[in-house]
């Protein structure tokens, strides 16, 4: 009997412990990335098998607001500058340095541009919807816009700003507001609204939409989205290999293949 526990013992010291030096990377990314950063998880577990890659999708706003309130985040990716700038000390100097100081020094880069498009649900376009300056004629009713906090509603109102229909669009009461580009992309494609504004790549991962037309040039300043490594990163390394990665042809083809564009860095 006692040679029958001490096997036993023996065999329980020998079972390695799965998982015990598994690593886990948090990353706060803009919900218009949710497809491509979703493959590229699944690419990186090859990579790095004992990594795992947690994501939270959400409004750049709301993302980084919750960085400033202490949310646990190693790599944060959001869809417009504004937000980055927000919370990086070096975009901002002359500011409070304890509300803005999250951004590990010299980590900052930009990872993908996107575009903005006007969108229809799919096959029910039957007022013929093909330019952004419709949205103040009879052809729409209502129109999905982001919120003024989320990158993608700024955009849409410098773009409408631009083309001096902004304050009449606003009065017609035509609006519905979006927390974030994935619902404006929801409500399109269930018919709810007639249009709306979104990024070009939320468009080309939708089968409920289709483009109406592209946001006309100069109208807006470029969409790059920047990322960066927090200060509050739990394993320093880890996170800067994913970021490796992210900058790595592999996943260059998965933001190429959804419709991002790499800018220079």
């Amino acid at each position: 009997m006692k040679k029958f526990l001490l096997f036993c013992l023996c065999a329980a010291l020998a079972v390695p412990a799965w998982g015990a030096d598994r690593v886990t990377v948090t990353v706060f990314a803009a919900a218009s990335m949710t497809e491509s950063m979703n493959q590229i998880a699944e690419l990186y577990k090859k990579a790095a098998p004992d990594v795992e890659i947690v994501y939270n999708f959400d409004s750049s706003g709301a993302l980084k607001t919750q960085i400033q309130q202490g949310a646990e985040c190693d790599v944060f990716i959001s869809a417009g500058q504004r937000q980055m700038d927000q919370i990086d000390i070096t975009a901002n100097p002359s500011v409070n340095a304890e509300k803005l100081d999250f951004v590990l020094s010299g980590t900052r880069f930009n990872i993908v541009a996107n575009q903005v498009a006007l969108i229809v649900p799919k096959g029910k376009n039957a007022k013929n919807i093909n330019d952004f300056a419709d949205v103040i004629t009879d052809k729409v009713s209502i129109v999905a816009l982001g919120n003024a906090d989320v990158p993608v509603g700024q955009y849409s109102e410098e773009i409408y700003t631009n083309l001096g229909i902004w304050e009449k669009l606003k009065s017609q009461s035509k609006i519905t507001y979006a927390s974030n580009v994935k619902e404006a992309l929801v409500q399109v494609a269930a018919a709810v609204v007639d249009c709306g504004v979104v990024y070009g790549t939320d468009a080309a991962t939708s089968d409920g939409v289709e483009v109406a037309a592209f946001a006309p040039a100069g109208s807006h300043k470029p969409i790059v989205y920047p990322a960066a490594i927090l200060k509050r990163v739990k394993n320093e390394g880890a996170a800067r290999a994913f970021v490796d990665f992210l900058k790595g042809g592999e996943s260059a083809n998965v933001f190429k293949s959804i419709g991002f564009a790499i800018p220079e860095r």
